[in-house]
């Protein structure tokens, strides 16, 4: 299996190198990342200036390629050509915080995996709540793992696994989306000149345990595997909205 790895925390990031060093044994590793922390980038690809990419290497001497662009951007320049082997999956991580409900519209982590599909390669991305200091072993492990289902048994096309995985594993299971709670509060400073400028603060985000979602799982103690797709399309809306624009509109 000829694996492209990359995330959205920087090539340099101990999650990266600790996914990279897990999937060694599965076949060839190639690491296209970010040379810089992407975090909550989101589906951003770099369209207006050129992208580069820099020769880098991991922690363990590893060698790999440092892309000026984001994680999705890094991803679409290695599958369009860049890289000249067929690539069979791509995977992003290790995420040192869970990508869990609304937070996949945001994570640089999914999208990347997401960018894959796109391209016609499946995509699994890799989250764990590291802690501090860190701990990205049973993530690395257990993605290990799904990598290997995944060469037997393959995945259907369009498909992105969404991996989460706590410290402490019970199980796994197979979950849905669920649904972030926000905190988020607006934070007005002013600099030396009097002029405003703006953060976005407030608590750290919570969401809704729901029986079947990946917080609900990941409360449980279970490592949560959410497929997803790239169809946004909200089917249960369309019947009542073609009622209203049929005699409206």
């Amino acid at each position: 299996m000829h694996i492209l790895l990359t995330n959205d925390d920087g090539v340099t990031a101990p999650g990266l190198l600790a996914l990279k060093q897990a999937l060694e044994p599965l076949g060839k590793i190639t690491v296209v990342a970010p040379a810089r922390n992407y975090s909550a980038a989101g589906h951003r690809k770099t369209m207006h200036k050129p992208l580069r990419l820099e020769p880098a290497y991991l922690a363990d001497g590893a060698p790999a390629w440092a892309c000026s662009g984001a994680p999705s951007g890094a991803v679409a320049l290695a599958l369009l050509g860049f890289i000249k082997e067929k690539v069979d999956l791509v995977v992003s991580g290790i995420n040192p915080y869970y990508n869990v409900g609304q937070d996949l519209t945001y994570s640089g982590t999914v999208t990347a995996a997401l960018e894959a599909v796109i391209a016609g390669v499946p995509g699994v991305a890799v989250s764990t709540e590291a802690g501090s200091p860190p701990h990205y072993a049973p993530a690395a492990r257990f993605a290990a793992r799904l990598v290997e289902a995944i060469g037997r048994h393959s995945l259907p096309p369009g498909i992105v696994l969404n991996l989460n995985v706590p410290l402490e594993i019970k199980g796994v299971r197979v979950t849905r989306q669920g649904q972030r709670v926000y905190r988020d509060e607006l934070v007005e400073r002013h600099d030396p000149r009097g002029k405003p400028y703006y953060w976005i603060g407030g608590e750290m985000p919570g969401g809704l345990p729901d029986p079947g979602t990946d917080f609900w799982a990941l409360e449980q103690g279970f490592v949560s595997i959410t497929p997803l797709q790239l169809d946004l399309t909200a089917y249960k809306a369309m019947p009542e909205l073609e009622t209203w624009i049929g005699s409206d509109l």
